[in-house]
């Protein structure tokens, strides 16, 4: 959205993280809020350009274009805002220029007896990694409750000895199993880093309930420091591993990072309720001016970026008249006939641009060559409106929404393949039937003409005795009346 099409009523109180780009589309800044629309509001009053600091002012003066993504909380949108900053490391952003990162819990399970390790890096060490966490404090305490409870090692030796053992505080408070003396074995402790692990993964339950008896029974014994030291554990269990309010990858491997488009994809995935995410979506568009020169394209985006290499453009030859729905079921269904007589992969969602009708005509075309069902929808331009196949109304979202803007880049990608191949063809056509009308210009001398200028624009702007410098075989008799025809 441009500067000056700022409308607070629009912008919802919630939290979110906003992006201002330049006129050259690079963003130059990456904020959080609690409330986007009073956020936001700071920025765009006037006075500010005046009465700003000096980083402010600049800012704003370069502000062109802007952005905002509504979260689930304060916690996703700390998490999302240090990733863009980190992802298109804007210039404003000088409070990040530290490359602060929040904890992230490693454990590498090559060791003899793993366990849960404090990290701010991933590493190509092959470990897995849990994380980011924005509230280190929470984190840190529960990692050594965690500890405590599954009797993992709390040493910084991989693998643990008798010499370790000297230096452990441990096993004064006995709240580690003690490999170090073989007390254990590597199967045994194992099975205690799996209970452990489960945990990160979401299964709260069994742990929670083991805290909360024993908050009841310090409690209950009077001891009330520690029934209140039980009862924040418990918060923060469910605060930082609870499936409600997860926010982080978990697991994820060494150096992983948002591809481009992971926003739009985990977004789009989220709104429609796809099992998996949509890495690969295609979309058709149909061109043509009243049923002639009719065409269809087919534009895939892998991983939210448009993957050219696999674009595909066709001719439509059996439908006659102006029936775009017509159209539609035979591109679609000779492109999915290829696919599957050929055995290659379908895609994780076929999109079509226009509304239920277009969408309907996708289906039929589905059926008619015998394709197994997979995710579909059209985007009708109009509202952007998105329908699905089984819903009688469509899905409105925010436009800002990060799984709009993906649908709506592939589907300009789709409009703009398809306007440009259906221009081509009629601007050929063009070239073709005014040369035809010249008389002594044939086959060949047509192919030479176009060759030796390459298009009537500039053949216009010639004059006869270019014409026949540059083209052998035309005399000027000939050159003369090309130019009087097309002039």
């Amino acid at each position: 959205m441009k500067f000056d099409e700022y409308h607070p009523s629009e912008i919802p109180p919630k939290p979110g993280v906003y992006m201002f780009r330049d006129r050259f589309g690079k963003v130059i800044y990456v904020g959080k809020a609690r409330d986007l629309r009073r956020r936001l509001g700071n920025y765009f009053q006037p006075s500010r350009k005046r009465t700003g600091d000096a980083k402010l002012r600049s800012l704003i003066n370069s502000i062109y274009e802007w952005s905002y993504t509504v979260v689930r909380n304060e916690d996703e949108s700390l998490l999302l805002e240090s990733q863009l900053i980190k992802n298109y490391a804007p210039y404003y952003n000088i409070l990040m220029r530290d490359d602060k990162r929040y904890l992230l819990l490693k454990v590498d399970l090559s060791e003899k007896f793993p366990t849960l390790n404090l990290a701010r890096l991933k590493k190509p060490d092959n470990a897995r990694y849990y994380g980011p966490f924005p509230h280190g404090t929470a984190l840190k305490t529960t990692r050594e409750f965690l500890l405590a409870h599954f009797g993992l090692r709390g040493c910084k030796s991989s693998n643990p000895d008798e010499e370790t053992r000297k230096h452990c505080l441990k096993k004064l408070v006995k709240d580690c199993c003690a490999p170090c003396t073989g007390n254990v074995t590597a199967e045994e402790y194992r099975a205690k880093l799996d209970a452990a692990l489960a945990v990160l993964d979401g299964d709260i339950a069994p742990v929670k309930a083991a805290v909360q008896e024993k908050m009841l029974k310090a409690a209950e014994a009077g001891k009330y420091e520690a029934a209140a030291k039980y009862r924040d554990i418990a918060a923060n269990i469910e605060a930082v591993f609870g499936h409600k309010n997860r926010i982080f990858e978990n697991p994820s491997l060494p150096g992983a990072q948002f591809p481009p488009g992971e926003l739009g994809m985990r977004a789009l995935a989220q709104r429609l309720g796809l099992q998996t995410l949509p890495r690969k979506i295609i979309c058709f568009d149909i061109s043509n001016i009243l049923g002639t020169l009719a065409v269809a394209s087919m534009v895939t985006f892998t991983d939210g970026k448009a993957d050219r290499q696999a674009y595909k453009r066709f001719r439509i030859k059996t439908v006659m008249q102006s029936d775009d729905f017509a159209m539609m079921r035979e591109a679609v269904s000779r492109h999915f006939a290829r696919l599957l007589a050929e055995k290659r992969p379908l895609p994780d969602l076929l999109m079509v641009d226009g509304g239920k009708g277009q969408l309907s005509s996708a289906i039929e075309a589905l059926i008619s060559v015998n394709a197994p069902p997979l995710p579909m929808l059209g985007l009708a331009e109009r509202n952007e409106e998105i329908y699905i196949p089984g819903r009688a109304e469509p899905i409105v979202l925010d436009r800002h929404d990060h799984a709009l803007r993906l649908l709506q880049s592939v589907r300009d990608e789709a409009h703009r393949f398809a306007i440009t191949y259906h221009r081509n063809l009629r601007e050929k056509r063009i070239r073709s039937s005014l040369l035809d009308d010249i008389p002594g210009v044939g086959e060949i001398r047509k192919r030479q003409l176009l060759r030796a200028f390459g298009s009537l624009t500039r053949l216009k702007k010639s004059d006869a005795v270019e014409i026949t410098a540059r083209v052998p075989g035309i005399g000027m008799n000939i050159a003369k009346k090309i130019i009087e025809s097309l002039k």
